[in-house]
């Protein structure tokens, strides 16, 4: 074979090697974006096991609390309206404010049974706010879970040549949940 043949042989060789390359590159790209938007997702669904737990239980405090508390109808009328807002929200993003606008309603709930000091000794209600505060409390380890999961993943897509893959597989950034300003605040108890 003649030095040209063997010069375009290995010429065509290197380039399909390149471009098997490139595939594979891809390829690996797009699993890795995909496995980490099921991780997200999978975060998700833990994040929502806990708001569903709170979600059950706030009836059962709302009852408690309206028995005693018979005069502060528009903070449990709060609670209740931002509840049924959260069984309605569709979209990741929507729960995420709607389940902020609830846990700003609980908040001020829970700032009223201050004023009730035959509320906060009833063994039911104690009860419910003990089985509230280990709800919050995993609430805020799955939101932390998940936010990190978020924080990979929508770096993953938008970093440099991942950017070009995630766009062509259309992989969208997800959406971080976020406490909000009014309920980072500390609350002012007064007596």
């Amino acid at each position: 074979m003649d030095s040209g043949k063997r010069n375009l042989l290995i010429g065509i060789a290197i380039v399909v090697v390149v471009a098997i390359a490139i595939v594979a590159y891809i390829a690996g790209k797009r699993n890795t974006f995909y496995q980490m938007r099921i991780d997200t997702q999978s975060a998700w669904a833990q994040v929502e096991n806990q708001l569903q737990r709170r979600y059950d239980l706030i009836p059962n405090l709302v009852e408690t609390v309206k028995g005693y508390a018979k005069q502060e109808r528009e903070v449990l009328l709060d609670v209740t309206n931002a509840r049924s807002r959260v069984g309605g929200a569709g979209t990741v993003p929507d729960k995420i404010a709607a389940n902020n606008e609830l846990t700003g309603a609980l908040s001020r709930m829970l700032l009223v049974v201050e004023r009730y000091p035959d509320l906060k000794s009833n063994q039911n209600f104690l009860k419910l706010q003990d089985e509230l505060a280990g709800t919050e409390n995993r609430i805020a380890v799955e939101r932390m879970r998940y936010n990190e999961r978020v924080a990979a993943y929508n770096k993953a897509i938008g970093l440099f040549p991942g950017n070009l893959i995630a766009q062509r597989f259309a992989f969208e950034e997800a959406a971080f949940f976020e406490v909000p300003k009014d309920v980072q605040a500390t609350p002012q108890v007064k007596f």
